[in-house]
Parts: C-alpha cells; structure tokens; sequence
C-alpha cells in the first residue's frame, strides 16, 4: 500500500511540468525586470548562475548522446525484412520517409530564413569560441571534410569538437553494423550507455522549470524586454512551418499520389490529431495512429509495421521542421551567419539523421545532432537549446500533431503505390476512439 502510494507521489506529470516551465518564464521575466530597472547586481548574478549552472549540466550531456544514439541507431536497422515484399515495402516506407523528410526542412528553412527567430539579440559567447564557429561556418566542403577526422578520439570529446564525434560515431556505428553478431556486446554497452545517459537528460530536463527562471531571468536583466521577440518568432515560426507541412504538403500527397481524399483523411485522423496535440507525446499517440490508419484502408499487417517504425523514425516536426528552425535560431542568437554549405548540411542531417539514429529520434537529440554537424561548440548548443526550452511546451504541441500527422500519411501513400489500399474500408465512416486505447495509450 505505501510503496504504491510512494510511486505515485514520485509520478512525473508531463501536464503540471508543462505549466511549471511556463511560470518559471513569466516568474524568471519578472525577476529579469526588477534586477535591471533596480540595478538589483545580486539578483542578476543569482539568476545567471542558476542559468549557467542548468546549462553546464545540459552540456556534459551533449557528446555522448550523440555518439551513442548514432551507434544505437544504425545497428538498430538491422534485420529490416522478411522476403521480398517486406523488403520491397520497407524501401518504399523508408524512402518516402526521407521525401517528406526533405520536404519539410526545406520548408522549414524557408520559414526560418524568412522570419529569422533569434535575430536582432546578439548573446555574447566567448571571442576565441565565436572566431571557431565563424571559420568553420564559412569554411568551404574541403574544409569541412579536412575537419572531420580527429587525431584521436579522446581529443574529439576533451575539446569539445563534436562534428569529428559525429563522424567516428558513424564509422564506429557502421563497422559494429558490418561485424554483427561479434560486435554485440559493444552494441549492448552503447545500447545501457543511452539508455543511462537518457536517464540522467531525463533528470536534468526535470530541473528546467529552475533553469528557466535563471535563463530568462538573467536574460532579462541583460537585454531587457527586447528578449522576448526572438522567442516569439521561434514559436510563430515553427507554428508556420509545420501548418504548412500538415494543411498542404500531406493533403497534396493525399490527393495527387495516394488518391485519398484530404476532407476524409481529417475526418478520421483529427481525434488521434488533437490527442498528439494535447499529449504532446507520438509514443503515447501509437495505438490510435496504428487504428486511424487502419481506418484510412491500410492493412492491418503492414500498418503494424509500417506504424510503430513512423513512431520512432518519422517525425517531420521535431526531426525536419524544428532542426531547421532551430538551428537558424541558435546561428541568430550568437551572431553567427550560415552559408550554403551549412544549409545542405542541415538537409543532409535532417534527410539522414533521422534513419541513421532510428528509435531515438526526438527534437532534442536532433537539434543537437544538426548544430552538431554545423560546428557548434556544446557550450552554444547547450546555452541556445536551454533558451528555447522556455517556450518548448507550446511548440511541442503543433510539432507532435505534425509527426503523427505524417506517420498516417507515408503508410497510406506507401499502400496506394503497393495496390493494397481498401478503398471500402476508406469509403466507411470513422471507427469510434475507444476509451479503453486512450487509457492504454
């Protein structure tokens, strides 16, 4: 009886999380405000070592959740198959899956470049670490190749140099890959590593209500008001170029190549919809995707495939749009400029990031891997992620329906393409939502 009672007083709420974060913004706003306009030294130099302190804590996070979620995810794609239909449709599913993929970051870019969020408040990082980030940002592709290759892998994670991390993740990645079998137990201990290193994220992340009301507060007290625009335009945008990608790039698809008509698709996937929207949660979303998609006339055998693999892999809002964005973001809050090479360094990782890191793919794990990739330092990542954190609970909302969204549309596609689609089955009213998958769920 206690230690039921015990669990359930120690029971994360996502819901009352969500609402404590968002105080802590409008509290830290508050607290930022009092320390300029009284020159309150004490309170700023409180608020920034709060900040500082939750960030540091983000940031000896960053390298190793990079490496291990790499290596993670391509072993992780072994065993796709089972005769030549299943291959044949795990290609197709896997294709169209880095199509939309493609798709939504370059709309995400698009919007990003056009509202520039971030942009018109400069936080100062260190000289010696910008001058880094600057050369490596408008270096050219042999630069970015030459800089690639670490003189040892001790080195690549003692400086911080987290693109050569991303780069022996994937030699190390492919080669446990090619060995099988014997390269299990280095598999398994890469496998307890992220699920460790999730584990002590997880604990770090349920500190940021604290580290928001430093971060912003201290941000606050630094810049004044003018902080918040940038935050707004973080949200306007990603808001924007996820409405894009669910109310007119999946009803094109719909119409023109799974010849499904986009009124129906709403019809039946706009409870699990507003269930994503709310739970902010794809996993959570899993059993009325795998139903709404049943619905929508794909087989029960390969939805039951082709669903729980979405889940984990297909996510256009927080592996597509939110990199894009976010990366545009935290480039704009430090004053650094992004060139072409870098934006088809974020297609790339968006494209492939998302395959390559299969079954721990998230927003976070994401951002990190693209600003990674781009050359930023984990202090900068660390620092701009911790700032967009504040206002995460809201974008989660319109990123998770985006996901859940397109984990119904890529198997329909991929069934009309296969001739397996039951057009009487589409043709049929709305399969009720049953209590009992949302308690489930």
């Amino acid at each position: 009886m206690s230690t039921t009672a015990g669990r359930s007083r120690l029971r994360f709420n996502p819901k009352l999380f969500a609402v404590a974060v968002i105080a802590s913004l409008v509290l830290g706003a508050l607290l930022g405000y009092v320390a300029k306009q009284t020159g309150a030294d004490w309170l700023a130099t409180t608020l920034d070592t709060i900040g500082s302190t939750f960030t540091k804590l983000l940031t000896f996070t960053v390298l190793p959740l990079i490496f291990t979620a790499i290596v993670v995810g391509i072993n992780s794609l072994r065993g796709l198959g089972g005769g030549r239909v299943a291959a044949r449709l795990g290609g197709k599913t896997a294709l169209w899956f880095a199509i939309t993929s493609l798709i939504a970051v370059l709309i995400g870019l698009a919007v990003g470049t056009l509202f520039q969020p971030g942009r018109g408040l400069v936080i100062e990082p260190d000289p010696e670490k910008l001058q880094s980030i600057g050369e490596k940002t408008h270096g050219s592709w042999l630069d970015l190749i030459t800089g690639l290759v670490p003189s040892n892998l001790i080195s690549a994670f003692a400086e911080g140099e987290t693109l050569q991390v991303v780069f022996v993740a994937l030699i190390i990645g492919a080669a446990t890959y090619s060995l099988g079998e014997k390269a299990a137990p280095f598999v398994d201990f890469n496998k307890a590593a992220f699920e460790v290193i999730q584990r002590v994220l997880g604990w770090i992340i349920r500190l940021a209500p604290i580290g928001t009301l430093g971060l912003i507060g201290n941000a606050v007290a630094s810049y004044g008001n003018e902080f918040f625009a940038p935050l707004l335009k973080l949200i306007g945008s990603t808001y924007v170029a996820c409405a894009l990608v669910l109310f007119v790039v999946y009803p094109l698809l719909l119409a023109l190549v799974a010849k499904v008509s986009p009124v129906r698709f709403f019809a039946k996937s706009w409870n699990v919809l507003q269930f994503a929207f709310v739970s902010r949660s794809s996993s959570a979303s899993l059993p009325l995707t795998r139903q709404t998609t049943e619905d929508l006339g794909v087989p029960a055998s390969y939805a039951n495939f082709a669903v729980p693999l979405a889940t984990t892999t297909k996510m256009d809002g927080c592996a597509a749009i939110y990199p894009a964005v976010g990366s545009i973001f935290i480039a704009n809050l430090f004053g650094i400029s992004l060139g072409p090479v870098q934006y088809l360094t974020i297609v790339a990782v968006a494209v492939f990031g998302s395959i390559a890191t299969a079954g721990v793919t998230g927003w976070f794990t994401m951002l990190t891997l693209t600003t990674a990739a781009l050359g930023f330092p984990p202090e900068v990542v660390a620092t701009g992620i911790a700032i967009a954190y504040a206002v995460d609970p809201i974008m989660d909302m319109m990123r998770t329906a985006t996901n859940v969204a397109g984990q119904i549309v890529v198997p329909t596609v991929v069934a009309r393409s296969e001739g397996l689609l039951d057009d009487e089955v589409l043709a049929k009213p709305s399969t009720p939502l049953v209590d009992r998958e949302l308690a489930r769920a």
